[in-house]
């Protein structure tokens, strides 16, 4: 078996490239949206500069469900099938999906989601606090799937790939690293180097450093 300093896992967690939705600005949760050309572009464009460091390689890929973030895995690890984590997919934004600041500033209901800084439900759709319960159940489905491939190749991958949403990554880090919800907010393209040690069938998050991302060309 692979003995590696600390048993650590490195995670590359990285938000989607962008979509058309994405680039006017609007609340993209549950709407099966593929990638824009410009975002498709972008990426392609990002890949060469995101895989000059310890970004460049993963050996297992887990993803959210949804087509964004599947497509930005082909782009970005074509090598490598991605494993789907369902509970990754994207928030809820119930009667505000796809529609922007402009179309939401008069609506009482926003505001009033605004002045609560976000805890508020959205209107027929998801909590922050159940989303947030959702991606960590899909964390520990992670988890688990690490271990059987441990179990499975009698070796623990080293550096491990997640392609999921900006608000996943909120959740997660959140929750694990502590701190406001939305100063874990990235581009599209962006994220987070975690750095993990395993602790028994447990990950334990020990440090994190900011992907800065790339703005759509």
């Amino acid at each position: 078996m692979r003995n590696r300093a600390e048993n650590q896992i490195t995670l590359v967690l990285l938000r989607h490239g962008a979509t058309q939705a994405n680039e006017g600005h609007r609340y993209l949760g549950k709407t099966d949206e593929a990638l824009s050309e410009r975002g498709k572009k972008t990426l392609a464009a990002y890949k060469e500069e995101l895989f000059k460091s310890e970004y460049r390689k993963v050996e297992y890929l887990f993803v959210s469900p949804m087509k964004r973030c599947r497509e930005t895995g082909e782009i970005l690890y074509p090598d490598v099938p991605g494993i789907v984590i369902p509970e990754w997919s994207e928030m809820d934004f119930g009667e505000f999906e796809y529609k922007n600041y402009e179309e939401l500033k008069e609506d009482k209901r926003y505001q009033a989601w605004i002045d609560s800084n976000g805890t508020l439900p959205f209107p027929g759709g998801e909590s922050r606090e159940a989303f947030c319960l959702r991606c960590v159940k899909g964390f520990q489905r992670m988890s688990r799937e690490i271990g059987q491939i441990e179990k499975r190749d009698g070796l623990r991958p080293e550096t491990i790939g997640g392609i999921v949403h900006g608000g996943t990554i909120m959740a997660l880090l959140s929750t694990y690293c502590g701190g406001n919800y939305f100063e874990y907010q990235v581009p599209n393209g962006g994220g987070y180097i975690c750095t993990m040690k395993v602790q028994g069938c447990q990950l334990e998050w020990t440090e994190i450093k900011r992907i800065p991302g790339r703005k759509i060309r």
